[in-house]
């Protein structure tokens, strides 16, 4: 087979164009410390990209509804607190109230009452990141008006639930009918009147405003079961904290684990990266002096 000088030429243009391709290619990984830029460069490695990706964005979302969930739950638990602690409050007031004698002292008693109440509708419609915790559904919209009077039904199956994991859910808020009414629907009915804490405050305070110290004293028990349901809710709503603390835990792990596995999938060996630069540095130059040698020679060079 005749070898010609243009066979000669064209195949070192080729090689010389194959080695600088490569070059480029390790240049690339290391300038971006990725294994491929495009797809093409290696589909295998581009599709588990994209899915340990998709993966490590839902594990973050998952994380942002977590953090949501346990404030939306701690500002419920610190307002249930606060309702323990004015019962409490007025349980003390109604055992005290057998000592008390002049007509200033129950007034004073009624007073302090009349701010309990007026503290008890404020928690009642609390609020988290401008959306009311008791309320069900309808987040845009107070429970209880000035007087403590429900403002709208809301229905036992109105919970919200946030995703924090892999078809897992729970459930964040807690109901003014199962807080305020004992457990009960907030009805049609029930709209415009007080609810059992609402009404047994209403109660207290007109029987210090009668002075009926029998009256006074049978609330004592009312108090008690009003006390016993607050501890109920509380107690489910620590029940669900300590599995947000758990879920978190995990998600926290699996964020490490997936982000770990899309490194070792995306990133390049840095090290190996520059050594196979080099190798493919060297194998450029050497075919670029061998190119030289190869157009060296011309005619004046048989002419001399």
């Amino acid at each position: 087979m005749r070898i010609t000088n243009n066979m000669l030429l064209n195949n070192m243009v080729k090689y010389i164009g194959n080695n600088l391709t490569r070059m480029d290619k390790f240049q690339a990984q290391l300038a971006t410390g990725k294994k491929i830029q495009v797809p093409s460069d290696d589909p295998v490695v581009a599709a588990r990209a994209l899915k340990l990706r998709t993966d490590v964005a839902e594990i973050k979302q998952y994380q942002r509804n977590l953090k949501d969930a346990q404030s939306w739950l701690e500002i419920t638990e610190s307002a249930l607190s606060d309702m323990g602690d004015i019962f409490q409050r007025a349980r003390e007031l109604i055992i005290g109230s057998d000592a008390i004698e002049s007509p200033e002292d129950l007034q004073a008693t009624k007073n302090e009452i009349i701010q309990l109440r007026t503290q008890l509708i404020n928690l009642g419609n609390s609020a988290y990141a401008g959306r009311y915790i008791f309320t069900g559904f309808k987040t845009d919209q107070k429970l209880l008006d000035e007087n403590g009077n429900f403002l709208l039904e809301i229905s036992n199956n109105e919970q919200i639930n946030y995703e924090i994991g892999m078809a897992d859910s729970i459930n964040i808020n807690v109901l003014g009918g199962d807080l305020f009414n004992n457990g009960a629907e907030v009805t049609a009915g029930d709209v415009g009147n007080p609810g059992r804490f609402i009404s047994d405050m209403n109660d207290l305070i007109e029987a210090f405003d009668n002075a009926d110290y029998s009256a006074i004293s049978s609330m004592s028990q009312n108090f008690s079961e009003n006390l016993d349901n607050i501890l109920r809710i509380r107690a489910d709503i620590g029940a669900r904290v300590n599995r947000l603390e758990l879920t978190a835990n995990r998600m926290m792990n699996d964020n490490t684990n997936f982000t770990k596995l899309m490194s070792e999938n995306e990133n390049v060996d840095m090290a190996d990266t520059i050594m196979n630069l080099k190798n493919e540095e060297n194998v450029y130059r050497a075919s670029l002096a061998g190119g030289a040698r190869i157009i060296m020679p011309s005619l004046i060079d048989f002419l001399r």
